[in-house]
């Protein structure tokens, strides 16, 4: 006999059943979803998931997130790795790998949890479509169609077309590439450059990215932006594969990721800035043509910076998590790596600015390095599950006190917020969701704002700030924390960006958007014309469209000119888009899972 409560998801990959047996009750499905089980005893549960392929499949994964903690779950089907408190990711065994279309595979897995209620099953992701029960016994996920020049994702019921906004924006990070680009660049007007970029020791430093509207690859805000941007490919992964962008935002990280290897010479010792900022701001013109000086600057254990090893670190133990499914060996490359700059940062501290003394003038860490330590390790307890690592988070959140005060923002600087975030989405500690929900009710309510209600932080780049708060507070609803006030939270400030305060601040998006974006390469007309400082100042367009470059915004009266030379509100940088990025992707995950806010 069918369970009432039995639920049969639909995705364009994969149709997922889970049906098991109430435990001794009747279960209201309005409350608990697909939440009945085989067999339960005081502290553990067995049930079924069976997965039935629509298509062939090479390789597979499915999430399944249980509310409330789960405390192991186990399968002899699928490694099944614990991604949150609630949350286990199965992935396939060598031998169940391949599946043919219309073939099945029963999943017989047990759970244990601390203590009663038994945790019941929520939802179940696979290949990074999020899909809820919702009480009903039938989700159908829109459909995705992904062509060369356009996708489609059925979000006619959206105010803005979220998937156009995510490829845009993977096509900035395009732009921004250093090094030999491969075959399949998008962005036909970059070619390859700095191709000279090196070591001490002549080490092989090319590849990042380019920081902003300039040629310095800066350490410290592009680890910082790869973090946010993983952070959002593993938790929004279902607004990625809606919009068909997920082999792309997984290229965009690992352009970085690639790059942060290189740079780790020796388990003390890390390349944490290419170029000099005064030299490299002493010239206008296209990346491949630069002739100027690029000297290399590192930090080591006897000038050592904690913030730059510490957000590496976090960095690369996040991306360990994006690409552990795909690409096992290179996870373990990238785990390997964060272990030993964690260790760097914390036994060898000093503030990276004061090793690497050309970065004070540009990217000076204002914060202090205890918040990077506290979310390195938070990153590395997350990608592990080792009991060390969450030991150390929580010894620097007691020993930094600015750890335990409430936050004021969320930058390549400041990584409170996200600190306190994962901290709470890792343990469930009330200590930590009281600040993030201190943080998030200020934003709603106590914050300064344009008069158009954009979030008013700092006046450089008030976009990006606005942005990065979405994001955090997009985290905080999915750890449950006030759910409707903060996805209501970042959807005004995300659709204020793109159309809702009367403009677009997209380059290449949207209603009147910005045409004269800061950005040296893009204001360089096609070779072999000359590009110089006359193109500074020139009222013409960008001759390059920098398509999903976020400029950076309105200052506190919400007055913006798109004017070129004003590198305050018209300048685009990596960590601008990463927050930004990740929030649309989130606000798209929520489309998908029926929780877009509808007011």
């Amino acid at each position: 006999m069918t369970n009432p409560c039995s639920v049969t998801i639909r995705s364009l990959l994969l149709i997922l059943s889970a049906t098991l047996a109430p435990p001794a009750a009747a279960v209201d499905c309005q409350r608990s979803g697909v939440a009945n089980y085989t067999t339960t005893w005081s502290v553990g549960a067995s049930g079924k998931l069976t997965v039935v392929f629509l298509q062939t499949a090479a390789r597979w994964t499915v999430r399944v997130k249980f509310s409330p903690v789960v405390t192991s779950m186990v399968t002899s089907v699928a490694t099944a790795e614990r991604q949150l408190a609630t949350t286990y990711e199965l992935t396939n065994k060598g031998y169940n790998a391949a599946q043919s279309a219309g073939s099945s595979l029963v999943i017989d897995f047990r759970v244990g949890f601390a203590s009663a209620p038994v945790p019941q099953v929520v939802s179940v992701a696979t290949s990074g479509a999020e899909l809820r029960s919702g009480g009903s016994t039938t989700v159908t996920t829109t459909t995705t169609t992904t062509t060369a020049a356009t996708t489609t994702t059925g979000s006619s019921s959206l105010p803005y077309n979220y998937a156009v906004v995510l490829r845009k924006s993977l096509l900035f990070y395009e732009a921004q590439r250093s090094g030999p680009l491969p075959a399949d660049n998008r962005v036909l007007w970059r070619g390859d450059s700095a191709l000279g970029d090196s070591g001490d020791d002549g080490e092989d430093l090319t590849g990042g990215y380019y920081d902003a509207g300039d040629h310095v690859k800066f350490g410290f805000p592009m680890a910082g932006m790869t973090t946010v941007l993983a952070w959002g490919a593993l938790d929004f992964a279902d607004g990625y594969a809606a919009a068909g962008q997920t082999g792309y935002v997984l290229d965009a990280i690992r352009w970085a990721t690639d790059y942060f290897v290189k740079c780790h010479v020796a388990p003390t010792t890390f390349y944490g800035q290419v170029g000099n900022g005064s030299i490299d701001h002493d010239w206008w013109g296209r990346p491949e043509e630069m002739a100027m000086p690029r000297p290399a600057h590192k930090i080591t254990a006897s000038t050592p910076g904690s913030e730059l090893a510490g957000e590496t670190a976090a960095a690369l133990a996040a991306a360990s998590l994006v690409f552990r499914p795909s690409d096992l060996n290179y996870a373990d490359t990238l785990l390997a790596h964060a272990r030993q700059l964690y260790s760097f940062a914390d036994m060898h501290r000093g503030e990276y600015h004061k090793s690497i003394t050309d970065a004070e003038n540009f990217y000076k860490s204002w914060s202090g390095y205890g918040d990077e330590l506290a979310w390195a390790a938070a990153w590395l307890y997350r990608a592990t599950q080792e009991a060390s690592f969450l030991t150390a988070a929580r010894q620097h959140f007691q020993a930094f006190s600015a750890l335990s005060q409430r936050a004021s923002g969320f930058s390549w600087d400041d990584k409170r917020a996200g600190a306190q975030v994962l901290l709470y989405q890792l343990t469930g500690d009330a200590q930590y969701g009281a600040l993030v929900n201190e943080f998030c009710d200020w934003l709603a309510s106590g914050a300064p704002r344009t008069p158009q209600e954009q979030l008013f932080l700092q006046p450089w780049g008030s976009l990006r700030h606005a942005a990065n708060a979405a994001l955090i507070c997009l985290e905080a609803a999915e750890a449950g924390l006030n759910p409707a006030q903060n996805r209501q939270l970042a959807k005004e400030q995300i659709n204020l960006i793109l159309g809702d305060a009367g403009r677009s601040y997209v380059v290449g998006f949207g209603f009147n958007p910005p045409l004269r974006p800061h950005h040296r390469a893009s204001s360089c007309p096609d070779p072999p014309a000359v590009c110089g400082w006359p193109q500074l100042s020139s009222p013409d367009p960008n001759p390059q469209v920098l398509h999903g470059a976020l400029v950076g915004g309105p200052d506190a009266k919400g007055e913006y000119q798109d004017v070129r030379s004003d590198y305050v509100k018209n300048e685009v940088a990596t960590d601008y888009n990463s927050g930004f990025q990740s929030a649309v992707a989130g606000l798209l995950s929520l489309h998908v899972r029926g929780l877009y806010p509808a007011s």
